[in-house]
């Protein structure tokens, strides 16, 4: 016998209780995607109860059953036998909300918080959860708040994740935005919670409720829906409007329906299409209106075939609008393309309106991408866009108006010169939207001679691996008390130092005066101004990114004038978030911070010194020694931030300097909050492998010399002998990847390392958390361990949720060389083993 109850959070969690999650259970592995949907949900359900307090969102079971183990009298002691990474997933964030409204709002809040959600205070404070015992020592430092909180594994990384979202959410300006988060998790979302008794199978309950079988698509269950409600029309209506629709959309046949619901209502998931769908329609009583509304259907998905297919429109503005947003990729434009599209079918406006309208979205997302808020809200905004934006105003101007308005990121001119001039564009966004960028300012020369721009790849010109030669002549533009890497930090990655090329593999870490010359007959109208440069340092960056901006504001139109930005404005919560999501165990400095959010070293002390930020004891010099002006903001503090700083696992030498290895340099920053994404095995795309192949080994070839490029191909060699094999990334550097198993392996694909030609190799531990047997973190630091076994390696434990790399070079020893491959060896047989555990839990 078991009992179902729909519950809260809350309800959950209050009172005498426990929940433990049996031994045999796989240990905590939510990660990125699935902490990102939960947060969405989260956040999104804080918006909707602050306008209605009943709105709750469903976000699935939980099976529970009566422990066998006798606690003490007054704690309910129950397994979660199902559910368990949900539930550890909104412990934690109750842990991060804690630390969080503690630190920024009262202390009270901590002992609040704990006593009604996270500890049994009358029961010696025991956790009201116990995960399994391999997770319970991470769980309890964010339970506790030590320093060891936010550690590398599953746990701490989410714990990291939320505290970063938190700092992100926390508007100055709205002092409740924190609690309706709070208000959200405990008592927005909804649970069914099934509690078996004494006797119950628990695992044929867990198996009958997993065990669905496959499901027909939303849009085949609206399909039979509408049919249904059509007894004598049916055939006609299937043969003349629905077929015809079907054979045109195919697979994008749930898109339509979705893309229809969120015109009226943006909160609308595609998960509830059928759902919502079905609500509005049996509002229809008799047949007549049922067809017409599978007509309007029909007249929609026309309309989405051109969104999908812009090469169809027949009006060459709109058409080339279509195509730009088409290939930037954000689906979530799609219900405002829709909308125009419909509005010039109505005769409610022209294509030239709408063209001009897509020319504002467009240009809104060029700005965000150059200010570093690619992605910022981004869904929500263009989500809202038809709902909200004024019906009085021609739909242009309508849409302009609504981008404008509020925070939304839409930078004003000032703002773009600022950040064109200082931004690290090359770590913003998705790589395809950068190299899109560079490639409308190309076809804006219209070049009568033009080339394949789909050829063309990004070229730092200051290139990112520097040659001593590039030192000296960087050094010569600097005053006495600047440091060289800091100032080098802030140039290398901003467009300023960016061009289009297709020398990418033979520019390399060449001369200024040897790519001079292949950049003036390079054929690229954007390569004119370097080449007639006589050498390149930070004035002739400077004065190339001013120009830049120039062509850009005069290319893609800014907000109104109430949604102007100020040249001024630095993104500090940018800066408050990877703080927050820096692990226990890491440092950064000022430099490296600065060149994250366009800013300089001296503004982003000082914006520490005197506002409250996240581990700010983790920001030190350049050399790596806690400046001398470093002040606690809680003057009750005596502690010397070094001592914190060892107690959270950095490493300090005779001289006070933390150990480079623990570092997170300003492109670790990026990949840390997901500013910059990965490279990834290519698949199977016009390009033959030999190709790509042929390609990494010029471009190793070229930037490292024949003799590493022999040493490295051997080692891939060698590689192949064991049973693996190779891929290439399709990015302007070809990187190898070592693949261990192929994408149709009953576990997935799974690779170690990938070497990139500038002289790294990057050990993909981001990848490996999600991928078997390496999803458990004992094999992952074994594995982290090894490679520090090989001379030149070091690779800080506070890294092994990322991407960490070392140098090439390790390979120009033979020995060394040798227990890489050793290491290499012992990751391939624990990759092939058979007996690897199958995943047992619902997530």
């Amino acid at each position: 016998m078991v009992a179902a109850k729909e519950t809260t959070l809350r309800e959950l969690l209050e009172g005498t209780k426990q929940y433990q999650v049996p031994l045999y259970q796989r240990t905590f592995s939510w990660s990125g995607k699935q902490l990102e949907q939960l947060w969405e949900d989260v956040r999104k359900l804080a918006e909707d109860r602050a306008v209605d307090e009943g709105v709750t969102h469903f976000i699935g079971s939980l099976v529970l059953a009566p422990s066998p183990d006798n606690g003490p009298a007054g704690l309910s002691e129950y397994l979660v036998v199902d559910g368990q990474q949900r539930l550890t997933s909104l412990s934690i964030l109750l842990c991060a909300i804690r630390d969080h409204r503690a630190t920024h709002e009262h202390p009270r809040h901590r002992d609040r918080i704990d006593e009604q959600y996270l500890i049994n205070k009358w029961e010696d404070r025991r956790p009201k959860l116990v995960p399994t015992q391999a997770d319970q020592a991470s769980y309890v430092a964010c339970l506790g708040a030590t320093a060891q909180a936010g550690g590398t594994d599953q746990v701490g990384a989410a714990y990291q994740y939320f505290t970063g979202r938190l700092a992100l959410a926390d508007d100055p300006e709205d002092p409740l935005d924190i609690a309706r988060i709070e208000d959200a998790v405990i008592s927005g979302l909804a649970l069914v919670a099934v509690t078996a008794q004494h006797g119950d199978n628990v695992y044929r309950i867990f198996e009958s409720l997993n065990n669905t079988g496959l499901k027909l698509s939303q849009a085949d269950l609206l399909r039979n829906y509408l049919f249904m409600r059509l007894p004598t029309r049916s055939k006609v209506v299937y043969q003349s409007l629905w077929l015809p629709l079907q054979e045109s959309l195919k697979e994008n046949m749930e898109l339509l329906f979705w893309l229809d619901l969120v015109q009226r209502d943006p909160r609308v998931k595609q998960t509830d299409v059928y759902a919502r769908q079905q609500a509005r329609l049996n509002a229809l009583r008799s047949e007549k209106e049922i067809e017409v509304e599978v007509e309007r259907f029909n007249r929609l998905g026309a309309l989405l075939r051109v969104i999908l297919h812009p090469e169809e429109e027949k009006d060459p503005s709109v058409r080339l609008r279509l195509e730009r947003l088409k290939a930037w990729g954000t689906t979530t434009v799609y219900p405002l393309l829709l909308h125009l599209l419909e509005r010039r079918d109505e005769k409610a406006a022209t294509s030239e309106q709408i063209a001009v309208a897509m020319l504002y979205v467009e240009s809104f997302f060029v700005r965000r991408l150059l200010i570093g808020r690619a992605t910022a809200n981004i869904n929500r905004i263009l989500l809202s866009v038809v709902t909200e934006m004024s019906t009085e105003l021609s739909i242009d101007e309508a849409v302009r108006t609504y981008l404008s308005a509020g925070r939304k990121h839409y930078a004003g001119d000032d703002q773009v010169r600022s950040s064109v001039r200082s931004m690290p564009y090359y770590l913003n966004g998705r790589p395809h939207q950068r190299n899109l960028v560079l490639r409308w300012l190309e076809e804006s020369h219209g070049n009568k001679e033009p080339v394949r721009l789909d050829s063309l790849t990004i070229e730092h010109v200051l290139p990112q691996t520097p040659t001593m030669q590039w030192r000296q002549e960087l050094a010569a533009d600097l005053e006495p008390d600047e440091n060289p890497a800091e100032a080098y930090e802030a140039l290398v990655h901003t467009l300023g130092n960016l061009t289009l090329t297709g020398y990418n593999s033979s520019l390399g870490n060449s001369s200024f005066a040897v790519k001079r010359e292949k950049l003036r007959t390079s054929g690229v109208s954007l390569n004119r101004e370097i080449a007639a440069q006589e050498r390149w340092g930070r004035a002739q960056i400077h004065a190339r990114a001013e120009s830049l901006a120039d062509r850009i504001i005069s290319l893609w139109p800014g907000p109104t004038n109430q949604g102007a930005g100020t040249g001024s404005e630095v993104p500090w919560d940018v800066m408050d978030r990877v703080l927050a999501e820096l692990p226990a165990g890491s440092w950064t400095t000022y430099g490296d911070v600065a060149a994250l959010i366009g800013s300089h070293p001296v503004p982003v002390g000082a914006r520490l010194a005197n506002h409250p930020a996240p581990n700010a004891h983790r920001v030190l010099q350049v050399e790596g020694t806690v400046s001398p002006n470093f002040r606690w903001l809680d003057a009750a503090r005596t502690d010397h931030p070094r001592d914190v700083l060892r107690a959270e696992g950095v490493h300090f030498d005779q001289h006070e300097r933390a150990n480079p290895a623990q570092r997170m340099v300003t492109e670790e920053l990026a990949q840390l909050i997901g500013m910059t994404a990965d490279d990834l095995p290519d698949r199977p795309t016009a390009t033959p492998p030999s190709e790509r192949a042929e390609r990494f080994a010029e471009q190793l070839a070229v930037l490292q010399g024949p003799d590493l490029a022999h040493a490295t191909l051997s080692l891939l060699d060698e590689w192949c002998k064991l049973g693996g094999f190779l891929l290439y990334g399709a990015g302007e550097e070809t990187t190898c990847f070592l693949m261990a198993r192929r994408r149709d392996h009953k576990l997935g694909d799974i690779w170690p390392v990938s070497i990139r030609p500038r002289g790294r190799i990057e050990v993909v531990f981001q990848r490996l958390r999600i991928r078997t047997p390496f999803d458990d973190i004992a094999l992952r630091e074994e594995l982290r361990q090894r490679l520090n076994q090989v001379p030149g390696v070091e690779i800080a434990a506070a890294k092994i949720a990322m991407r960490p790399r070392f140098s090439l070079r390790v390979l120009n020893d033979p020995k060394a060389r040798e227990l890489l491959l050793e290491q290499l060896a012992w990751f391939y047989d624990q990759a092939q083993a058979t007996d690897s555990e199958p995943l047992t839990d619902e997530e």
